[in-house]
């Protein structure tokens, strides 16, 4: 870990620096993106970042979006060759799926002890990003990092950028970024404590998801015709 930086050792601030700056307009051609409640970000110091995980698209997304360095967990699958190394120069961690490893959280540790910013998306893998059973089954990841480096843990909710298997492409399609209240850093010892902790911030981000969803199904209605229109 490189001091003052809240970025992994491999990481070049520049070049994040610089994606993130890039990731503030590159989605404007493909997406209607609104995010909501940008203050509740914290500005400064360790935050443990928990967010609903429905498409590729969402983690280069959120990256540009909170005005800060932000460090993602990234599946090992992806670094491999250029994208491998550039993922890496941004600061990005690798993490395996099919094996017990802790080295990704360590890093992520350091980048918190560092004041960083760093995101999980607890589901581990790409779903659909329904209130169900996948957020339902978060790991204890986060609120392990949130305990160890006295965190809060900052639930966000993201819609909008899956489209169903069949369903027709969609021209600039919206997508609601809502941003939760931060939930204070876990103190409770044991992994009781990580457990509550870890249901805590899943009803907070399941919350979220809802309110998004409603939100969602009230801007499109039938017509008289039956046809879809946006009010």
């Amino acid at each position: 870990m490189s001091r003052a930086r809240a970025l992994p050792e491999d990481a070049l601030g520049w070049l994040h620096d610089l994606g993130r700056w890039i990731g503030t307009w590159l989605w404007v051609p493909f997406f209607r993106v609104r995010i909501r409640h940008r203050e509740r970000i914290p500005a400064t110091g360790p935050v443990v970042l928990v967010a609903n995980h429905s498409a590729f698209v969402d983690g280069p997304l959120l990256f540009g979006m909170f005005g800060r360095r932000v460090v993602f967990l990234v599946k090992a699958e992806m670094f491999s060759g250029i994208v491998g190394t550039l993922l890496r120069w941004l600061g990005q961690v690798p993490v395996r799926r099919d094996v017990v490893d802790r080295r990704p959280l360590t890093t992520l540790l350091e980048v918190l002890r560092d004041g960083g910013m760093v995101a999980v998306f607890p589901e581990g893998t790409r779903g659909t990003g329904e209130v169900g059973s996948d957020i339902g089954s978060a790991r204890q990841g986060a609120a392990w990092l949130a305990r160890s480096a006295s965190a809060p843990l900052l639930p966000v909710a993201v819609r909008g950028t899956h489209r169903p298997a069949g369903a027709a492409r969609r021209l600039r399609p919206r997508v609601d970024v809502l941003v939760g209240d931060p939930l204070p850093a876990p103190t409770a010892p044991g992994r009781n404590g990580l457990a509550a902790a870890t249901t805590e911030v899943t009803e907070a981000l399941r919350t979220l998801v809802r309110e998004l969803d409603n939100e969602h199904r009230q801007v499109t209605r039938p017509d008289a015709a039956g046809d879809v229109r946006e009010q």
